[in-house]
C-alpha cells in the first residue's frame, strides 16, 4: 500500500513539475510592425497564461507542506501573511484563515505553546506532562481542520496556475475551458490531501514522542528539529518558489516512505490522549486473559508500535495477536522466552524482558492501566514489578534520604518454556 501511494504522489508532482515548466511564459522576440492580425482561436492558447501562474503553483505547494508540519502555526502565519499583503479595500473577501478572528488567536495559542516548551526544564512533570497530552490533541484537531479546510482551498489555486486556464473567457473560449480548471481541482484535490496528511504524521510525531519522553532535553530537541524543518521550507521558499516546491516534494517522498511507522505512532498517541483525558483508569479493570498492549520493538515481520492483545499460552508464553494494517488477516506470534516483569512510570506501565541486571523494554501499556500493574502481574504471572523513569528517580531520592515504602511481596518469575 505504501509503495502504490509513493508511486502515485511521485507521478502527481512530476505533472505538476511539467506543468510549472510549460506555464512559463515565452521568450521575449521584439514585434514587427505590421498591421494588427485579426483575433483568433490561437490568441486563446495556453501561452496567454498569467506569467506568474508557476510561481503561484509553487508556493501553494510549499504552503500545504508548512501548514502539514505545524497546523495551526502555518494556517496562522499563513493567514496573518495574506491578510496584511491584501490592500484593505479587499480584505473582507478573504478566507476564513486569514481573517483577525482565526489568526490571531492561533498564534497567540502558538505563543503560549512556545512558552512551555522554553519553561520546559523547570516545569514539574506532573504539570508538563497533561499540558504535553493538550498540545497533542491540540495538533490534531488542527491537523483535522486544515486537512478538511485549508487543503481544497489552496488547491484552488492549482486551477489558474496550471496552463490552459487562466486567461480564457468562458464565451470564447468553449465550455471545455471553462471547466477545465474545475476538473483540475477535483482530480488534484486528492492528492494534495494524501500528501498533507503523510507530512502531518511525521511532524505529529514528534507530539507523540514528547509525551513518551521522561527527558525534557530531548523535548526541546524534538520541537528544535521540527522548527528548522519548517523554516527550510519557508526559506527556500521565498528563496525561489520554484526551489522550495522542490524542497517540498523531497519532504513528502520521505513522509511517504515513513507512512507505516508516523501512523502507529499516531495511533500510540491517539489511544494515550483518549486514555488521560477521559481518566479511564479510575473505571477500568483489566481483562483477567487479554489485553492490549504496544510493541516496544521489532519482532519478526512485527513492526514496533503494532497495537493488539496480550495473552497467556497454555505453555506459560506471552503471545501478542494483532491484526497487519489494522485491517488484515488475525495473527499471532509469540514473544521471546525469558522473564518478564511490569515497569511502572509516571504516566503509563512498561512490559520488560529481564536480561540479568538489565532489563530491555518490548511492551507498553496504555495509560488506562495505570494503578492496575499488580493485576497484570499476576495476570500473566510476571516477575515483581519494577519502578522506571521518574518513579525509580523518585524512589531512589526516598532510598536516600530513608523515605522508603513498605516492600512489595514477591509475585512467581514466569521461566521460559522448556
Amino acid at each position: 500500500m505504501r509503495t502504490v501511494l509513493f508511486a502515485w504522489i511521485t507521478v502527481a508532482l512530476l505533472g505538476l513539475g511539467i506543468a510549472c515548466a510549460d506555464s512559463l511564459p515565452p521568450p521575449f522576440t521584439p514585434p514587427t510592425p505590421t498591421a494588427e492580425p485579426p483575433i483568433t482561436a490561437a490568441a486563446l492558447r495556453p501561452s496567454s497564461v498569467n506569467p506568474a501562474g508557476a510561481g503561484e503553483l509553487a508556493k501553494t505547494i510549499s504552503q500545504i507542506t508548512g501548514v502539514a508540519i505545524s497546523p495551526l502555526l502555518g494556517t496562522g502565519a499563513v493567514g496573518a501573511w495574506r491578510y496584511f499583503d491584501t490592500p484593505k479595500a479587499q480584505r473582507a473577501t478573504l478566507p476564513w484563515f486569514a481573517q483577525p478572528w482565526f489568526w490571531v488567536p492561533a498564534l497567540i495559542l502558538v505563543g503560549l505553546v512556545f512558552a512551555k516548551d522554553a519553561l520546559g526544564p523547570t516545569t514539574p512533570t506532573a504539570l508538563k506532562k497533561p499540558m504535553d497530552v493538550a498540545e497533542v490533541l491540540e495538533n490534531k484537531v488542527s491537523g483535522l481542520i486544515a486537512a478538511g479546510a485549508f487543503v481544497p482551498l489552496a488547491v484552488g489555486i492549482f486551477g489558474s496556475s496550471l496552463p490552459g486556464t487562466a486567461g480564457l473567457d468562458p464565451s470564447s473560449a468553449g465550455l471545455a475551458a471553462a471547466t477545465s480548471s474545475q476538473w483540475l481541482n477535483v482530480l488534484l484535490t486528492p492528492f494534495a490531501l494524501i500528501a498533507f496528511v503523510a507530512v502531518f504524521l511525521l511532524g505529529h510525531v514528534i507530539n507523540v514522542l514528547i509525551l513518551l519522553s521522561p527527558f525534557t532535553t530531548v523535548d526541546a530537541a524534538l520541537k528544535l528539529l521540527r522548527t528548522a524543518l519548517l523554516g527550510t521550507v519557508v526559506g527556500t521558499s521565498f528563496a525561489s518558489p520554484t526551489l522550495g516546491a522542490v524542497w517540498a516534494a523531497i519532504i513528502i517522498l520521505v513522509s511517504l516512505f515513513f507512512f507505516g511507522w508516523t501512523s502507529r505512532l499516531t495511533v500510540l498517541g491517539s489511544v494515550f490522549i483518549f486514555d488521560v483525558l477521559s481518566r479511564r483508569r479510575r473505571w477500568f479493570r483489566p481483562d483477567p486473559k487479554s489485553n492490549w498492549i504496544f510493541l516496544a520493538r521489532t519482532i519478526g515481520p512485527t513492526p514496533i508500535r503494532t497495537y493488539g492483545r496480550l495473552e497467556l499460552g497454555e505453555s506459560g508464553q506471552c503471545l501478542f495477536h494483532y491484526r497487519p494494517r489494522w485491517f488484515g488477516q488475525p495473527t499471532t506470534i509469540e514473544l521471546p522466552q525469558g522473564s518478564y516483569c511490569v515497569g511502572r512510570g509516571f504516566i503509563y506501565a512498561d512490559l520488560l524482558k529481564i536480561e540479568g541486571e538489565t532489563t530491555t523494554r518490548f511492551g507498553i501499556l496504555p495509560p488506562r492501566y495505570k494503578g492496575h500493574e499488580e493485576a497484570i502481574t499476576r495476570t500473566y504471572k510476571l516477575a515483581p514489578m519494577r519502578e522506571v523513569g521518574l518513579r525509580a528517580l523518585w524512589r531512589f531520592l526516598g532510598e536516600l534520604f530513608g523515605f522508603e515504602s513498605n516492600p512489595r511481596p514477591a509475585v512467581g518469575v514466569r521461566h521460559p518454556a522448556g
